[in-house]
């Protein structure tokens, strides 16, 4: 666990990152080069993150990783990039919204399995505002971050968008359905 000043620390050098690699990615097309053999240990430690931009309060951009497999500077200048400039539901950011946009990024605690009996067993189990959920059907899996129980406060519903989603109807129920979950820490930029 880091002390509470290096809390800060990483928040502040994240989502510095986050924004020099979306100012970089708007003059270059490729994410900010992060030189890991330079970075203090708790920023080149292998993490997944996600990063979320929102312009005026809105959803702007959101794309992450949910594997550790790059140092966590890395990823996060990654997943910024991802965010600003190949989120499909969204037009790649443009210069004039760069001063505007409002950055969040989330690292992710490693995932764990969480079996369970059938949806009730797991509607009990899901402690809202805290887990970020996965959802394995077949060859499909989606994520919703601990962040999204701000919109979706019911563990129904929070599950039901999360099964569509995943490409599945929210009334959905198998055995075979697998699940994760993980925690968060977020750093947010002031609104």
């Amino acid at each position: 666990m880091h002390l509470p000043e290096q809390q800060d620390y990483l928040g502040t050098e994240l989502l510095r990152l986050a924004r020099g690699s979306i100012e970089h990615g708007l003059a270059h097309s490729e994410p900010l080069p992060v030189r890991c053999e330079l970075l203090p240990a708790m920023l080149a430690e292998l993490r997944a993150t996600f990063t979320t931009l929102r312009l005026a309060g809105e959803l702007r951009g959101c794309c992450g990783t949910l594997e550790a497999a790059r140092p966590l500077a890395a990823d996060v200048a990654h997943s910024a990039f991802q965010a600003a400039y190949r989120d499909p539901r969204f037009d790649p950011v443009g210069a004039s919204e760069l001063d505007a946009i409002r950055l969040e990024v989330a690292v992710l605690s490693p995932r764990e399995p969480l079996p369970v009996a059938d949806e009730a067993d797991l509607l009990d189990q899901l402690q809202p505002g805290t887990d970020g959920l996965v959802i394995i059907a077949g060859g499909r899996r989606a994520t919703f971050l601990p962040k999204v129980w701000e919109s979706l406060p019911d563990p129904r519903q929070f599950l039901a968008q999360l099964k569509k989603k995943c490409g599945l109807p929210a009334d959905y129920w198998s055995g075979q359905l697998e699940f994760e979950r993980y925690q968060t820490t977020s750093y947010a930029e002031a609104p």
